[in-house]
């Protein structure tokens, strides 16, 4: 069956960058010109899905203002004479089917996923992670669709991790490697070094089978009563194959003030328009 839908998680707290996160979504961080969650609406367009499920919360009001239609601010741009920025804002609105579902209570990454089932139906769908931002020549999420179109099963994006970082990630165990796809074997949550199975986590990017929401269903709560995604693939694992894939491109983990910043920086040194001087501000800097 193919894949047409990607759920877009934004609905956790943000302890991290709090304060500023007390009253703007973590999703909403501006990366330049352009806030966080438009990379990850960008990437599903990019990569064929434009009916795109975002799963918020309390507080997340200003990502369904931004993705709105505001006809105030567009006439106001078209009476100044701005073409250039009516037509940024315009097609803000016109990117995409966006559709909202709350999470009522923050109860983890699989608990956020399973708050989408039902707008997903009993199709297969993409999950994005919009804390990790994906920079590749061919998208990310198109990488992992043409790996679930060859194997019709789960597929998750994994890269090489430091053993110091094992606990930072859901860790896979390996099999049947050809190139840089593999069979996954077994998954483990936030391991500590020594007990890795290997070192490749798994980042903010899935294709998943709708069997993945009984596995979330039968998912004990861990760790501060979330219930974590990796616990149910791996349930979903005694039913069905999973694949991971190596993707091609640097990932830049937004989800910490230093990574969000490093993120600015790598960005901001492609731009054309911004990265000589950007170049020179650093070396005076430095």
């Amino acid at each position: 069956m193919k894949v047409s839908k990607a759920v877009i998680v934004a609905a956790g707290w943000g302890i991290r960058f709090l304060p500023v996160t007390k009253a703007v979504p973590k999703e909403m961080l501006p990366l330049i010109d352009k806030p966080l969650i438009h990379y990850a609406v960008e990437e599903a367009v990019a990569s064929g899905l434009t009916d795109i499920i975002i799963v918020t919360a309390t507080g997340k009001e200003a990502i369904g203002d931004y993705f709105g239609h505001n006809s105030g601010l567009e006439a106001f741009l078209k009476r100044k004479g701005e073409t250039g920025l009516w037509q940024r804002v315009h097609h803000l609105s016109q990117m995409a089917d966006i559709s909202y579902v709350r999470q009522e209570e923050r109860l983890g990454l699989g608990h956020a996923v399973l708050t989408a089932g039902e707008a997903v139906g009993n199709e297969p769908f993409a999950v994005i992670l919009p804390d990790d931002i994906i920079d590749s020549r061919v998208p990310a999420l198109k990488q992992l669709l043409v790996v679930y179109e060859q194997f019709q099963a789960s597929v998750l994006a994994v890269e090489a991790v430091s053993p110091r970082e094992s606990r930072k990630y859901g860790i896979i165990n390996p099999t049947e490697v050809v190139g840089d796809t593999c069979r996954v074997s077994g998954l483990v949550e936030k391991p500590a070094p020594a007990e890795a199975p290997s070192n490749l986590g798994i980042v903010g990017r899935y294709i998943l089978t709708p069997q993945v929401f009984a596995a979330i269903q039968a998912t004990k709560p861990g760790k501060g009563g979330e219930i974590q995604l990796t616990d149910a693939l791996a349930l979903l694992l005694k039913k069905q194959p999973v694949y991971a894939l190596r993707f091609e491109g640097t990932r830049h983990d937004t989800g910490t003030p230093l990574g969000w910043l490093a993120a600015q920086v790598a960005f901001t040194l492609k731009d054309p328009g911004l990265g000589p001087e950007m170049k020179e501000r650093l070396r005076r800097l430095l």
